[in-house]
């Protein structure tokens, strides 16, 4: 009987702990509206600047900015938060023009919407892609996977081509966030794994510094949804197809669905 208001006192400080309200996270995957060429499929640029682009994203923005975000979450690295800020600040009063990329046209309209002060970034490029000893390996040893990667991305490529000739952005963005194109996308980079298993393990070697790189943005994320915290964050289809994974598996966050608001 002595134990019992140590006990009751031992919960009573414990409580704050359990009743943190997790941070509510929604994952928007885009295909990069002006694309860099940076990603193994080349795809053409996608006009989000007509009319009825631009209506759409100003839409999809204020369905976002009602989710109430706490932060907006972009694609791009520290390194350039100052400047993109800088940027954001000058939309903000009047003497910037939103570029075609999606952390302006989507980001910035956000964060304006739900009277951010800033942005946030998220990225990480201190490793990249370590395609090239995969490459060289398959290469050299005449590696069938290869030949299966570059179906792939043919596939990619010219179902990309031809959705983007001929559905709306609205639908082009419910296809950057389709489960089964995710799965499509991470297979990409299984389907070289089995390169040089066993001699050095080149594919696997590949496919892990892309799931570094992910896993990095992750670990940005989650430094940034403390408790309580709702949290929207952009990144292209190809992150966002491992993050969605993540953060399924992440029982310190929510993830909030995103096909509600396209």
């Amino acid at each position: 009987m002595k134990r019992t208001p140590i006990l009751f006192l031992a919960l009573l400080l414990a409580l704050p702990l359990w009743a943190a309200e997790p941070a509510q996270v929604l994952l928007l995957g885009t295909f990069h509206f002006n694309d860099a060429g940076l990603d193994a499929v080349k795809p053409e640029d996608y006009d989000v600047m007509t009319p009825e682009a631009q209506a759409y994203l100003q839409g999809l923005s204020e369905r976002l900015a009602k989710f109430g975000p706490t932060r907006v979450l972009l694609e791009y690295t520290p390194d350039d938060d100052e400047e993109i800020n800088r940027r954001y600040q000058a939309w903000l009063a009047g003497d910037y023009e939103l570029p075609r990329n999606e952390i302006y046209q989507l980001g910035f309209r956000i964060a304006r919407l739900a009277g951010h002060e800033r942005v946030y970034p998220f990225d990480n490029r201190d490793v990249a892609w370590q395609a090239g000893d995969m490459m060289a390996y398959a290469q050299q040893h005449d590696s069938p996977q290869l030949a299966t990667f570059n179906e792939i991305i043919q596939t990619f490529t010219r179902e990309d081509a031809e959705a983007r000739k001929t559905l709306p952005l609205r639908e082009l963005l419910r296809r950057a966030n389709d489960p089964a194109l995710d799965r499509m996308n991470m297979d990409l980079y299984l389907a070289t794994n089995s390169i040089g298993a066993g001699d050095g393990f080149a594919g696997a070697e590949s496919t892990s510094s892309w799931w570094a790189r992910n896993f990095r943005m992750y670990a940005n994320l989650q430094k940034l949804a403390g408790p309580g915290e709702r949290v929207v964050a952009i990144a292209g289809q190809g992150h966002t197809a491992i993050l969605k994974q993540l953060l399924a598996i992440d029982q310190r966050l929510q993830a909030v669905a995103v096909d509600e608001f396209l």
